[in-house]
């Protein structure tokens, strides 16, 4: 079991509100991922949640549970860090069979677990071997194992890939992904990058400022993000965003357009191409659109534009995203 509901979680510091009241039900078996900008409270809700901070009102319950006001060791959660925190004298299997050593399990029942860990993380062949010994990738697998040998209802990871290099980041991100689809455990993953959450994530949690902007799975969020702050946030280039009297023809304050639902070549549109980035399969133009702004656009591999060109473009009708006044989605 790895159920986890929040009713009205509220976290302050003296007059500061982190987390002004936050309601959250997070399933069993579920990958969800707190996304947000830096200082959007993502890790202080994952903190309250592992019981690493108080929680200054409202309820925590695990598993039918409250556990408001439980110690960390008594919620049945495994949280893996940033930073890898492992002994450097210890090898390989005694940092992953520590919590339970120190729990006073059985030396036999933690043979058999640390190895079930290893074999689970590709790691047997190194469980002889010092952290020092071992690359930034494996060092974040022995941190997982540490977790996985305590069979937590749930995984919870503050940002685990921050200290990897970028091929890393994206090979690491594949090996958690497959992990959860092995254990079927309850995983809450916090990153600030919103190609994790899109990759990684069953149901994804925005944050801004303390406040759920929007919950949903990463298509839902791609597709019809509820306001302009997730609009501009979810999706890799950001959305356009416009505002004047392209917005005002279709009864909107401001509407969107992904960089991918713009057609080069003829339409309404027009600019002067201020850059032209050429990546193979993808190109991807910055358009001076005058009174629209600078425009992203991200077309074919093949499109032939170049610095400095003049182009026709328009937006796919059945794409654009419109919002009112307050940044609220209008359909």
């Amino acid at each position: 079991m790895g159920q986890i509901t929040l009713k009205q979680v509220r976290k302050s510091f003296g007059d500061v509100h982190v987390i002004p009241g936050v309601d959250l039900d997070i399933n069993d078996g579920e990958f969800v991922v707190f996304v947000g900008p830096s200082g959007c409270g993502k890790s202080t809700l994952l903190r309250l949640i592992a019981g690493l901070e108080d929680t200054t009102s409202g309820k925590i319950h695990i598993d039918g549970k409250d556990a408001t006001d439980l110690p960390p060791a008594k919620r049945g959660l495994a949280m893996v860090f940033q930073s890898y925190a492992l002994y450097p004298h210890m090898t390989v299997r005694k940092n992953i069979a520590f919590p339970l050593k120190m729990a006073g399990m059985n030396p036999a029942e933690i043979d058999k677990k640390v190895e079930y860990a290893a074999r689970v993380l590709n790691l047997a062949n190194y469980l002889d071997r010092r952290p020092g010994q071992l690359s930034g990738g494996q060092r974040q697998r022995v941190a997982i194992g540490r977790a996985i040998v305590r069979s937590p209802s749930a995984f919870l990871f503050d940002e685990p890939l921050s200290n990897l290099d970028a091929a890393l980041r994206v090979g690491m991100r594949q090996e958690i992904t497959e992990l959860h689809q092995n254990l079927k455990t309850t995983m809450i993953y916090v990153t600030h990058d919103q190609v994790e959450a899109m990759t990684m994530a069953d149901k994804i949690v925005v944050l801004n400022a303390g406040n759920i902007e929007q919950v949903g799975s990463p298509l839902e969020l791609y597709r019809r993000p509820r306001n302009l702050f997730v609009a501009g946030f979810i999706g890799s280039p950001k959305m356009n965003l416009i505002e004047g009297a392209e917005a005002a023809k279709l009864g909107a304050k401001t509407i969107g357009i992904r960089p991918e639902h713009i057609e080069v070549g003829s339409g309404p549109w027009s600019g002067t191409v201020a850059l032209s980035e050429h990546l193979g399969s993808d190109t991807f133009l910055k358009v001076d659109a005058g009174e629209l702004g600078i425009m992203t656009v991200r077309g074919s591999g093949e499109v032939n534009v170049h610095t400095g060109d003049r182009i026709q473009f328009a937006p796919q009708a059945d794409k654009v995203h419109r919002f009112d006044a307050n940044g609220l989605r209008l359909d």
